[in-house]
């Protein structure tokens, strides 16, 4: 009974975790739920400018859906501005976001997912 209760409570508690809970996520919580997500290793940076998912979770999928929208629409904003093509906007924007990346956290080089040194 008592092993029974521990994972019950185990369970309640993993289920409790912003990162467990399904639900649909708009961009302020996808926004607050970043980081955490990259620290689980859930989701990484590419070199396109965009974010990847690492290890599919429906959470670490929306995540992505939604800051990448949030991404590609900064990213056309500033290449209509500055009369460039989207493509160039996102090669700078995604060796930029691999260089803050921090030390053991995902990103993609060469469409392998590795942890940055």
């Amino acid at each position: 009974m008592k092993y029974i209760l521990t994972l019950l409570l185990i369970t309640f508690i993993g289920l409790s975790s912003p990162l467990a809970q399904a639900q649909q996520l708009d961009l302020q919580q996808a926004k607050a739920q970043l980081s955490e997500a990259k620290e689980k290793g859930l989701v990484g940076e590419k070199t396109d400018g965009y974010l990847g998912v690492v290890e599919s979770t429906e959470v670490a999928e929306q995540i992505v859906k939604k800051i990448n929208e949030a991404r590609r629409t900064e990213y056309t904003r500033i290449a209509d501005e500055n009369d460039i093509a989207v493509a160039d906007v996102e090669l700078v924007a995604g060796k930029r976001a691999i260089e803050m990346t921090k030390s053991g956290l995902y990103i993609n080089v060469d469409g392998q997912w590795q942890k940055k040194p």
